[in-house]
């Protein structure tokens, strides 16, 4: 099969990836990061950056596509990017944005999985469950990641070996992030709940918040008086499960070790709520994961505009409101509200 069969009919979103690429070429920059095999062919991982340059500007990263049958958390962050490049020409507050802060996009970190209708990479392995990184608590039984057998999902592949996907994206976080004083990641996933959610980590521990915890309870409270009717829930993934080997559980330790404040955040799309509209979509392999029906996916390419918006502003701004935290206690706040019993 040619590269185009998969372009033209397996792989819509890297099509459209790939025409913004060339049709907008003038007004960002790109770098493919890895590929992967399919089939005899290779397909590619493809990063995009917009904005400034310079390691010491703020950086807003958006993530799409880790899991094969989440097509709908790569068609949000594609049409995030579209919006940014058609404003780009005629935004003067964007423009200006801009100039000091740099905007990233991954849209497709597992293009093979996406090709066969799989949650898992070529290899079998859930990218997800891939990192380095063990929990020191009970995690949720297979669920929480397992070494058992490739053919049970959630498998989390070969101890101390990253695949070729999640190495690409570790790799790229660490290199153009973490020299930045403050970054924002956004992960778009769906498949859990009825409810739109914001995770945060841990996804490994229920008892040990991240450092970061006041900051991440200040922008949950700064995005709540910004837009006061929004129904984002705005937690840590681990108040649901436990797993290892997250990513950005990962990645979060890692910024650890550098001078910089990394807020990873997870946007759980709540698609139980499609299925619930339209039962018969679960006889499909993407019926629980993705909105299926046209009006529906529509809705929810637009309903996380501003959500994504306000989550890069935050970042362009965060001298203003990220010295606030410490004096404000917010420490102390996030803990009574996540973690006392």
């Amino acid at each position: 099969m040619s590269i185009h069969h998969y372009y033209d009919n397996l792989l819509p979103e890297l099509k459209q990836l790939e025409f913004i690429l060339e049709s907008c070429a003038s007004k960002l920059r790109s770098e493919i990061i890895a590929h992967v095999p399919l089939d005899n062919q290779l397909l590619p991982i493809h990063a995009i950056s917009i904005g400034c340059q310079d390691d010491y500007a703020p950086v807003m990263t958006f993530v799409g596509g880790v899991h094969g049958l989440e097509r709908i958390g790569t068609q949000v962050v594609l049409a995030f990017l579209e919006t940014l490049l058609g404003r780009m020409s005629w935004d003067s507050s964007l423009i200006n944005l801009l100039t000091k802060t740099r905007v990233n996009f991954i849209p497709l970190v597992n293009p093979v999985g996406m090709a066969n209708h799989w949650r898992s990479n070529g290899n079998h392995v859930d990218l997800m469950r891939n990192a380095p990184i063990d929990s020191k608590e009970k995690t949720a039984f297979l669920v929480g990641g397992q070494r058992i057998s490739k053919r049970i999902p959630w498998y989390r592949g070969t101890e101390n070996t990253m695949e070729i996907e999640s190495q690409a994206l570790c790799d790229y976080i660490q290199r153009d992030v973490f020299k930045s004083p403050f970054s924002i990641v956004l992960d778009c996933h769906s498949g859990f709940g009825i409810t739109d959610r914001l995770w945060f980590p841990y996804a490994k521990s229920q008892l040990q918040p991240i450092s970061h915890i006041g900051e991440m309870y200040h922008l949950r409270e700064l995005f709540n008086q910004s837009y006061p009717n929004q129904n984002y829930i705005f937690e840590p993934q681990a108040k649901h499960y436990l797993c290892h080997g997250d990513l950005w559980d990962y990645l979060y330790d890692e910024s650890q070790k550098h001078p910089t404040t990394f807020l990873p955040l997870t946007l759980e799309m709540g698609s139980w709520r499609w299925v619930k509209k339209n039962p018969l979509q679960l006889l499909k392999s993407l019926g629980l994961y993705h909105p299926m029906k046209p009006h529906r996916v529509k809705r929810v390419l637009r309903g996380h505009l501003i959500m994504m918006e306000f989550l890069t502003r935050a970042t362009a701004s965060y001298e203003n409101w990220l010295v606030d935290c410490q004096s404000l206690n917010m420490a102390q706040k996030a803990t009574a509200l996540w973690y006392d019993k």
